[in-house]
């Protein structure tokens, strides 16, 4: 599922308009960036919790060529599902 087909199931089910869907979907969309820029935790109960992990800088090979390269230290985006979010996933 593409983000327009998201509007369009989010303005079928809650019965919004398309451009309402979509404004609300960008508001969480932006919402949800800034709090795990700012290293908040994002938790929608049942659904699950977006948090940011600080990745080491590690070696790395350089597939082509097989050298050896330094990949830097970085923040990453994790998804947890949440428990009823899995059980009706199943």
């Amino acid at each position: 599922m593409n983000k327009a087909e998201l509007i369009d199931a989010i303005a079928a089910s809650s019965k919004l308009t398309k451009a309402d869907s979509k404004r609300a979907l960008d508001a969480f969309i932006e919402v949800t960036t800034k709090a795990l820029k700012k290293d908040d935790r994002v938790a929608l109960v049942g659904f699950g919790s977006f948090s940011t992990s600080k990745r080491a800088a590690r070696k790395g090979r350089n597939p082509q060529t097989g050298k050896e390269i330094t990949i830097k230290a970085k923040k990453v985006v994790k998804f947890k599902a949440g428990t009823e979010l899995s059980s009706k996933v199943k």
